[in-house]
């Protein structure tokens, strides 16, 4: 799973403890800065020992009941430890047969469930299936008896079944979704199951739509299953609906019927076993794009793209790249990918990011853009994270929540894999700071735990930024560590010996230990079954007459709380002779390392690939620094150079700057523009040339619209009003457009209202957005049309809808009393039909205009003082209907708050 909650448009599942620290002061940023940080802070997503190990009984002589098998399992349930699901049952084949009440928002369903026991023989086969009516339960067309409480269905099955002896029961049942009482967590929104978006059509910005939503437990919600990930089943499903939607599941298309009613019914089948929770069904009048994947053999594979009818022609410029995908993960892990067809759909409302079910991915609508917006931002990381988890997740599944890292840190790694593969090492290293700055941000809101994490609270707490982030840096440690060649032969040969079945975080580490010789106990405990991560401080002493070099390092984390590390790191040491790379290990809380080099000391590199999962603090001289920057071939190493051995004035950093606004990967670029106000001043002037040239030229949209800030903040020139307004007519991306026009409001307000004006027309939610921005400083009342017709009657997408508000917000805060009044019918739209997050902060947009007319009022009182005390019975007269005018309109704002 992606995780959307934890979401950021680049990686991932929003912290919302995040969201509620920034709400508690979100008018102390402008809007975009506001939008900005919500979006950076999102960088995430996020039994008892088992009775059987003491039991000492005649083993074959044992008949499980249906309420031994109930203690045995809450027993398991109410201790600390979070084992895997004890497995009593083997599903074996799930035949599902459904129709849909639309208006109710319920579906009919009959389940057809193949069965045995997995060991002992049982009389008794138990269920999960929440909040549903239950009709009748069958097996060979007779009435079973059975028990129906707590979401859990208890079948009595006749006769006792042995392992050996299969049996088949059907269940009638109707799944009732909107009647339960659902939850959320950090990673999913709701655990309803089975959604039902706009059912009736009363909303003409949506179009009509089903789709499921089974991680972690709730496929349950449609189907009675035993909902745990270690239990798989092959599938089928009949779906029938009227003739117009299209309809989505695992596995082929067997078949579509029409029937006598006008309906039709898709048959789907999926022949590979996968567990319940990786069950799809989707329905809507969506486009089916298609393409195609070509397999080794030659044969082809169906990889369609399904989407609204208006976003069918950018269907490939989203999804395209997803055959050289599937192309290159099947070459690098030397195991093909394993299932019938690729699809992806794109819903309404979806509650998390995008979810792996087998062959059948869901994406939320955040993934719909057009040409122009992919030109700054596209989701192949999050399509690349899907389709790995097709090999860790759906192929081999993690068999508890305890170790859902075995799915997510390789779904997350693999956006390292094909950020290396597609657009160089440079993004890839990039972006790894990103994910590991994230795990940073998790860990210190929700606090430290094991990566296999066995005492969780609740089972949501897993979809965090260590089964993530934390976890996908730890591969690519152990990557560097064993090599390439050694690594993906382990992670093939992991996936080969469990394929089709569950396994745990032991099963990953004796893949590598076959493959490489090394008992790597060592690796695992440290990374999987211990918290935290090294915090080191390396300074370095160079003895000239020794021709050394000394690293004093001190693990500088709690040590009583998280231990001292066992570290391999590579260190380069750059002398007279060239570069030589040293093996070091670190494993005391404080050592001295020396080595040695010939001639003259350039620069030493502390962790050369930059693979280290750890908060580093390194002292070096200004000089190594400079030399780093022109010989080090990562990104980190010559970020840090210029982040660190930047001296105002200093020539040699002034021409790493200007070199560096020439480097090849654009955030270096960027990050030399950022540095360029360092710059002394008589080179200064070569550097803004440079960044004119760049604001108009640069590929990168990122380092165009930077270089527009720069310019607009450090440059006195007149001609920079014309250049931003060149970009807003005629620059391709919306985000330096966007970004031009905020910086134009700055330098020209009226020059920046004449080009918002005629971009009121425009498509994009994020050109909306801008225009927003700059009428909230400098728009009249005639605007505030503009800002009800987007936020009521445009599709903004969940965050430019809600940084709409803000500045609609904003721009309220400087109008009359009037405006408010008219403005409250919009507030009262978003918190009843907005998204997710502008449903959150509407009430903090009250609260602020709330206390923009108490102030109002405050001042009004004061001047009724004086007025008294200088007699002006007139001026009284007014004051007093203005105090009574907000009075009466704060009235009108209870409503709103009664509702929260």
């Amino acid at each position: 799973m992606y995780n959307l909650v934890a979401f950021t448009l680049r990686r991932p599942k929003i912290l919302m403890s995040f969201v509620a620290l920034i709400a508690t002061n979100m008018y102390k940023f402008s809007s975009i800065f506001f939008l900005s940080f919500i979006l950076i802070s999102c960088a995430l997503r996020s039994g008892g020992e088992n009775p059987s190990d003491s039991v000492a009984v005649e083993m074959d002589t044992i008949v499980i009941e249906s309420n031994e098998l109930e203690e045995i399992s809450n027993n398991l349930k109410s201790n600390t430890y979070r084992a895997s699901e004890t497995v009593f049952t083997d599903l074996i084949h799930t035949k599902l047969e459904v129709n849909f009440d639309w208006r109710q928002s319920k579906m009919n369903g009959v389940a057809h469930i193949t069965a045995k026991p997995h060991f002992y023989p049982s009389d008794s086969l138990i269920l999960d299936a929440k909040g549903m009516d239950i009709l009748k339960v069958q097996l060979a067309g007779t009435d079973l008896t059975y028990t129906y409480e707590n979401d859990v269905l208890r079948i009595k099955l006749g006769k006792t079944y042995t392992r050996t002896e299969k049996y088949t029961v059907r269940i009638d049942y109707v799944s009732k979704p909107d009647e339960r009482k659902t939850e959320g967590s950090a990673a999913i929104t709701s655990d309803k199951g089975l959604f039902f978006i706009n059912p009736k059509g009363e909303d003409p910005k949506k179009m009509p739509q089903i789709w499921t939503q089974g991680e972690t437990e709730a496929s349950s919600v449609w189907f009675p299953t035993i909902d745990a990930p270690n239990v798989k089943t092959t599938q089928e499903i009949f779906i029938t609906v009227d003739d117009q939607y299209t309809t989505l599941s695992n596995g082929k298309m067997m078949g579509s019927k029409k029937n006598a009613d006008g309906t039709r019914t898709d048959h789907w089948k999926q022949d590979l076993p996968h567990a319940p929770y990786l069950f799809m069904m989707g329905v809507g009048e969506f486009k089916v794009v298609k393409d195609f994947y070509t397999r080794k053999d030659g044969s082809k594979m169906e990889v369609n793209y399904y989407v609204e009818k208006e976003w069918e022609g950018n269907a490939k410029d989203i999804f395209g790249e997803t055959p050289n995908m599937i192309k290159y993960f099947s070459e690098l892990l030397k195991v093909e990918y394993p299932w019938d067809k690729y699809h992806q759909i794109v819903v309404r409302d979806y509650v998390s990011g995008a979810m792996e079910n087998t062959g059948a991915v869901v994406f939320g609508e955040y993934v719909y853009k057009d040409k122009r917006e992919l030109l700054d931002d596209n989701d192949q990381s999050t399509i690349a994270h899907e389709l790995f988890h097709h090999w860790f997740g759906d192929l081999v599944t993690a068999e508890s929540w305890s170790n859902l890292t075995l799915n997510e840190s390789f779904a997350n790694y693999s956006q390292y894999l094909w950020d290396e593969y597609r657009f160089g090492r440079d993004e890839a290293d990039y972006q790894a700071m990103n994910e590991e700055d994230g795990y940073y941000q998790s860990a210190a809101v929700g606090g430290y735990h094991e990566l296999a994490w066995f005492h969780y609270g609740d089972k949501e707490q897993m979809f965090d930024g260590h089964s993530y982030n934390k976890g996908g840096r730890i591969l690519h440690m152990l990557r560097n560590y064993i090599g390439d060649e050694a690594f993906f032969l382990s992670i093939s040969k992991y996936l080969n010996d469990n394929k089709f079945k569950a396994a745990e975080y032991h099963q990953l580490r004796l893949a590598f230990e076959e493959v490489t010789g090394e008992d790597l106990n060592w690796f695992f405990k440290q990374w999987y079954e211990s918290k935290g991560h090294p915090v080191l401080d390396v300074n370095q002493t160079n003895n000239v007459e020794n021709q050394t070099v000394t690293l004093n390092i001190k693990q500088n984390q709690d040590i009583e709380k998280f231990a001292v590390f066992r570290l391999p790191i590579d260190v380069a040491v750059h002398d007279a002779n060239g570069k030589k790379t040293h093996r070091i290990w670190v494993d005391q809380e404080e050592e001295n390392i020396t080595l040695p080099y010939s001639g003259v000391l350039r620069s030493v590199v502390f962790d050369e690939s930059k693979m280290l999962l750890a908060k580093v603090n390194e002292t070096k001289p200004q000089e190594q620094l400079i030399y780093q920057f022109y010989n080090s071939n990562r990104y980190e190493s010559r970020a840090q150079s210029l982040e660190d051995g930047v001296v105002k004035g200093n020539s040699s950093s002034d021409q790493m700057i200007l070199d560096g606004l020439n480097d090849s990967f654009w955030k270096i670029r960027e990050l030399a523009i950022q540095k360029s106000k360092e710059m002394s001043e008589e080179r200064k002037g070569i550097a803004v040339k440079i960044i004119k040239n760049i604001m108009m030229s640069d590929p990168n949209s990122r380092v165009r619209a930077a270089a527009a800030s720069y310019l607009a903040t450090n440059s006195e020139n007149q001609d920079i009003s014309d250049m931003l307004k060149k970009s807003i007519d005629e620059d391709q991306s919306y985000l330096v457009v966007g970004n031009a026009l905020k910086q134009l409001g700055k330098l020209d307000p009226d020059m920046a209202m004449a080009s918002a004006k005629k971009l009121e027309s425009e498509s994009s939610s994020k050109i909306l957005a801008a225009v927003a921005q700059i009428y909230s400083n400098n728009a009249t009342e005639k605007e505030a049309p503009f800002f009800k017709d987007i936020l009521m009657n445009k599709d903004l997408g969940v965050f430019n809808q809600l940084n709409v508000m803000n500045s609609y917000t904003m721009f309220n805060a400087r109008m009359s009393e009037e405006q408010i009044e008219s403005s409250l019918e919009v507030y009262k739209y978003l918190q009843e039909e907005g998204g997710y997050y502008t449903k959150m902060f509407t009430g903090q947009s009250l609260d602020y205009l709330v206390d923009v007319l108490a102030k109002r009022r405050e001042v009004l009182e004061i001047e009724k003082t004086a007025a008294i005390e200088g007699n002006d019975s007139l001026k009284m007269v007014e004051i007093k209907a203005e105090i009574s005018k907000i009075n009466v309109l704060l009235t009108k704002f209870e409503p709103f708050f009664k509702e929260e």
